[in-house]
């Protein structure tokens, strides 16, 4: 059946008069921040402590957007006799998010949880080149990172919590045992001095008849 003439047209009015009714809400950005989602990829957040100039994110990055300098500094040996060890330490840590493309892949790479997602979104700039961050300002978007969302209740335990538990576990009934035992080493006629027969009443200063046969 060929289309009636002019019902597309009346389609498009009936939306438009539907969207004439509803009420408007406009946000008044900035007064007034929006809601992100849990999960928004604003900004990447750099936890320093935790780095160790692995390199892996600058060498995943699809990008080549993040920029990492380090030096090697020589750790004394930890006991006499023991060997010296180098560690690497980070001098700079900076990200271009005029090339980012916020795949997170150097968030997800990284082994030792040193990169997060920020929900900060407003750092826009006048230059380009102010758009390369440093270390500094990374560290200051760490604050706002959301905290992480709750396991699963019937999932498994997570090894380095379980064997954290274990260890807690063990080293609290070592320290009762060892109260335990301390005391009954200071109970009344436990200790070395009491004197041998003062409480059966068989001892040198008990009187007659006390204690033994009559």
């Amino acid at each position: 059946m060929p289309p009636i003439p002019g019902s597309g047209l009346a389609k498009g009015l009936a939306v438009t008069l539907r969207t004439m009714t509803k009420k408007h809400v406009t946000a008044q950005y900035p007064d007034v921040l929006p809601e992100l989602p849990p999960r928004s990829r604003g900004v990447i957040g750099l936890f320093e402590e935790n780095c160790t100039v692995c390199m892996l994110c600058a060498r995943e990055c699809p990008d080549w957007c993040i920029y990492i300098d380090s030096h090697k500094e020589t750790v004394p040996a930890a006991a006499p006799g023991g060997r010296e060890r180098s560690r690497n330490v980070l001098d700079r840590f900076a990200i271009d998010f005029s090339l980012c493309m916020y795949c997170g892949i150097c968030i997800e790479v990284c082994p030792f949880d040193a990169l997060f997602w920020s929900p900060e979104f407003e750092y826009a700039e006048t230059d380009i080149h102010d758009l390369t961050h440093e270390r500094d300002k990374l560290r200051e978007w760490m604050w706002t990172v959301p905290a992480p969302p709750a396991l699963d209740p019937g999932a498994e335990e997570p090894k380095e919590i379980a064997a954290a538990r274990k260890a807690a576990e063990k080293l609290a009934a070592a320290e009762e045992a060892a109260a335990a035992q301390a005391h009954a080493g200071t109970e009344p006629g436990a200790g070395p001095g009491t004197e041998p027969g003062a409480e059966s009443g068989t001892g040198p200063g008990a009187e007659p008849g006390q204690g033994g046969p009559a």
